[in-house]
């Protein structure tokens, strides 16, 4: 089947190689013009832009966008519905907010054309592992587009289907990363645990690989912290600053807005947030209140030398 890709970063490029692989033809677009010439290097038909990569797909013809969520993806979106004709179809596999795609599924039907937002997990492993897609859309253009997402997936009958309709994938993968968050959470706070009992846990890349058999918190992440503990038992190379990518955010949001609980989902969160902050205000004041009111030990910052600048007038 033919399918044009565009955006071919760490998970575009994969995918499209993995199609590639599995007998379909890619028309394959990115600003980066290496990330071009490297998808042409195995198979792919490079395209210098989205008009060209559009008059190079035949009818029906179907374009998967893998770009940056917000203000990208919107654009690339804006463009597309410019390009393409009534019976086309657009997919979104980026990590968007569900409710911008339902509203862009309400913009392509005005005229004629289909969008898909297919929530894909797998990271750089889904290459060689497959990726776990949950789609949201019109049943009729899931089905017409099947063999496309069967190919990515781990396998045709397993880790893939319609979810529901527009907005159901990237509502669904939004959840699915703030279990996530969740999960990747726990692992921390288990481990940070048996690093400060050192006496009784001696050698944590032993008892991380220990638990990957038979343990019932064995998991993919777990062999992921296998493999972190191999390359460096104690992560002295890393800081313990951690970023977000949106998601967990939004899963939070929806959380509030439906009235359902979801503490840990919430605590992840916030985990991340404070890992940014070095010597936190709030981590300061609480201190003050502390000794405030009962005179409790606190442990004074190191004074900064006087200011040499000339004070405003």
């Amino acid at each position: 089947m033919q399918l044009g890709m565009i955006g071919l970063g760490r998970m575009g490029g994969n995918m499209a190689q993995r199609l590639l692989q599995s007998g379909h033809d890619v028309v394959a677009y990115d600003l980066d013009e290496g990330a071009v010439k490297a998808a042409a290097g195995y198979g792919a038909t490079p395209a210098t832009g989205p008009t060209d990569l559009v008059s190079r797909l035949d009818g029906p013809r179907a374009v998967w966008i893998m770009l940056p969520s917000g203000d990208v993806t919107e654009s690339g979106v804006v463009e597309l519905l410019g390009l393409l004709s009534p019976g086309d179809t657009i997919i979104d596999g980026g990590n968007s907010n569900y409710k911008d795609s339902i509203r862009r599924s309400e913009m392509a039907a005005v005229q004629g054309i289909d969008f898909m937002d297919a929530g894909v997990s797998g990271g750089i492993w889904g290459l060689r592992e497959g990726y776990a897609m949950m789609v949201g859309g019109d049943k009729t253009a899931y089905e017409r587009l099947e063999s496309i997402f069967q190919s990515l997936a781990p396998a045709e009958d397993r880790g893939v289907g319609r979810v529901g309709p527009s907005g159901a994938g990237h509502f669904t993968k939004m959840i699915h990363n703030g279990i996530e968050y969740g999960m990747m959470q726990a692992y921390a706070e288990g481990f940070e645990i048996l690093a400060a009992k050192s006496k009784l846990a001696e050698d944590l890349e032993q008892i991380s690989k220990i638990w990957q058999h038979g343990s019932v918190v064995r998991s993919w992440l777990l062999d992921l912290a296998v493999a972190a503990l191999e390359e460096d038992g104690d992560l002295s190379a890393l800081t313990s600053y951690v970023d977000d990518s949106g998601e967990g955010r939004w899963a939070v949001q929806e959380s509030v807005d439906l009235g359902v609980p979801a503490p840990v989902i919430t605590a992840s969160l916030q985990a991340r947030f404070r890992s940014r902050q070095p010597n936190p205000f709030g981590g300061r004041m609480l201190s003050a209140l502390r000794n405030q009111f009962g005179g409790h030990a606190v442990q004074k910052a190191e004074r900064r030398p006087p200011s040499t600048r000339t004070p405003r007038r």
